[in-house]
């Protein structure tokens, strides 16, 4: 079955669903049935001010996806993001006699996906999640930055905020130890590549663990484990045998006391010096990493018999912080135009920039008398579109609304060949909150959980209006959200005269990496915009955005008629039919 027949499939099983489910709310004035053809509908197109803002540093600090790598976008510049992770012990208080170690390794799978396995068990895979394909440099020391869980600062009463832009603090808070120091190749370890530090590479290879041969022969040939691909670093066994088996009394007691002895670990990443320019970046879930001491010891205090292979692991749990240096291009970008919009809209994830988006024009000449919806001649705080929308014809005339929608074309002369984000989130920046079309879609996706509240949309789309697959080399045109609901809360009303409108929220828009989780995390410069009684302030920006370190570049809606790219300008398309 073809990608796109997939998704069309998914949204006929949905609709029908939800068209069971709702038969009572589809049958209100005000509301209507959301479908793909507006045969016998009228449409009206409703302005929009759209604009940019850049946000500076982000709350990074346990963050269920983390950027990690270095990736040099044409259109936004070069962007190194490295990790700090607190380090427990799997089993507290365990104990040691002569203990010796042969070993310690750390392994973090990779966003992966199986292909196949031939005869001999051997695994392929392909990487998801991974932007670019030149190598990086990977340090990896211990952090001696305690990561606090609570601010001390509030007297402890508030979590403890980090952000993006604090990798000073960990630069000069580390153990000045290169744990990573193996210089020889995870796969093959004949090979001297550096391909754990200086050259690291993110590789697809499957992960095999040998075992001393069984026949007698000398060497290692036979595989005892396999994993997926990963992260997989030889670490520095005088470090390990230093800080944990020959710890302190008391200090591996519990992870409590352990997490003020052991601090961490810091991930440092840097441009790999034979490739300044290229370099890889991926998404990573460090919560799966594992340390792994393989060591031999008695197994008692009494035991005069041989050591025996014992294992001590420990997890990358706890707090963590990532840590995002850009050097920003921009190009075409402008001070922000609040009052009359932007031309160009440059949304970029991590500590980059959003827009925002104030729907219909600002006119306010006229509202209504909400007794008997007689025309008035006098503002109201309420745009004149939107007043006409919610008392057509003097109130006389209601509309049905069947769709509503805006859509964001992109600017492929601005994007050139530049990685195009998979997926835009708009929301409720008024609130810091989801417009009510998220919440009530409720499609899931057996692909990816990237394509999940379709009905929502903001998905990547090729002209012809074909979803594209994040795997493949196709070119976006544009994306599309679903804000029918939202309109209808706009306009919805209980009768003539009787009005029940929502307020007209100010809307964000962002990149985000996925679309299932909602929360924001905090900036650490608030800003503000709009002028007047339209004037607000922020601190927030969905926690996803954060995640993405991709960006687009959007058509706004600051482009005058006759321009060449005037039909691309953003706007508001509402569908609907007129009662008999």
């Amino acid at each position: 079955m073809k990608f796109n027949l997939l998704f069309k499939s998914l949204f006929s099983i949905f609709l029908i669903v939800l068209l069971i489910s709702c038969d009572k709310d589809i049958n209100e004035i005000g509301s209507g049935i959301l479908g793909d053809e507006h045969y016998g509908m009228d449409v009206a197109y409703s302005n929009v001010t759209a604009y940019n803002q850049i946000l500076g540093p982000v709350q990074t600090n346990n963050l269920n996806i983390n950027q990690f790598g270095f990736y040099n976008s044409p259109i936004f510049g070069k962007t190194t993001a490295s990790f700090v992770s607190q380090v427990t012990m799997a089993v507290e208080n365990p104990t040691f006699y002569t203990p010796v170690i042969d070993s310690v390794y750390l392994y973090v799978p990779y966003f992966s996906k199986f292909v196949s396995t031939d005869d001999s068990g051997n695994s392929t895979y392909t990487l998801d999640s991974l932007k670019g394909s030149g190598k990086i440099k990977l340090s990896v020391y211990e952090s001696t930055k305690f990561l606090e869980s609570l601010d001390p600062t509030t007297g402890f009463q508030q979590l403890q905020k980090y952000y993006s832009n604090q990798q000073a603090d960990f630069d000069a808070n580390n153990g000045g130890v290169l744990l990573n120091n193996d210089n020889k190749s995870v796969y093959d370890h004949t090979v001297i590549d550096n391909s754990q530090n200086e050259k690291f590479v993110f590789s697809e290879k499957q992960i095999k663990f040998y075992k001393k041969n069984s026949d007698g022969t000398p060497g290692y040939t036979n595989v005892a484990e396999r994993k997926a691909p990963g992260m997989l670093l030889n670490l520095d066994n005088a470090f390990f045998t230093s800080k944990i088996l020959q710890a302190p009394a008391g200090k591996l007691y519990n992870n409590n006391t352990f997490k003020t002895y052991f601090k961490g670990l810091y991930f440092k990443v840097e441009n790999a010096a034979e490739s300044p320019n290229l370099g890889t970046l991926a998404m990573m879930n460090f919560t799966a990493g594992v340390i792994t001491i393989v060591y031999r010891d008695k197994v008692s205090s009494t035991d005069t018999a041989a050591p025996v292979r014992k294992i001590m692991n420990l997890n990358l749990a706890g707090n963590c912080v990532n840590l995002l240096n850009n050097e920003n291009a921009f190009p075409g970008f402008v001070t922000p135009n609040p009052t009359n919009g932007d031309r160009n809209l440059f949304l970029k994830g991590g500590d980059g920039s959003m827009a925002i988006i104030d729907l219909f024009d600002k006119t306010d000449n006229i509202s209504y008398d909400k007794t008997d919806g007689h025309l008035i001649n006098s503002p109201n705080g309420v745009s004149d579109e939107l007043d006409n929308l919610r008392n057509p014809a003097g109130g006389k005339q209601k509309w049905l609304i069947n769709d509503a929608n805006l859509t964001f074309f992109i600017n492929k002369n601005a994007m050139t060949n530049a990685i195009e984000p998979n997926r835009i989130f708009l929301y409720d920046l008024t609130n810091k909150r989801p417009i009510i079309d998220f919440f009530t879609d409720f499609t899931t996706s057996f692909i990816s959980s990237k394509y999940s509240k379709l009905i929502y949309g903001g998905i990547l789309s090729t002209e012809t209006g074909k979803i594209v697959n994040a795997k493949s080399n196709e070119r976006g045109t544009f994306y599309k959200v679903n804000i029918t609901n939202h309109i209808r809360n706009l306009i919805k009303y209980g009768g003539v005269g009787v009005t029940k409108d929502s307020t007209n929220v100010r809307l964000g828009l962002v990149v985000t990496e996925n679309i299932n989780v909602a929360s924001n995390f905090y900036l650490k410069n608030p800003f503000s915009s709009g002028t007047g009684s339209n004037l607000f302030q922020s601190k927030y920006i969905p926690a996803m955005s954060i995640a993405n370190p991709l960006g687009t570049v959007l058509y706004g809606s600051n482009i005058p008629a006759g321009d060449s790219d005037y039909d691309k300008r953003i706007k508001l398309q509402i569908y609907y039919t007129k009662p008999d």
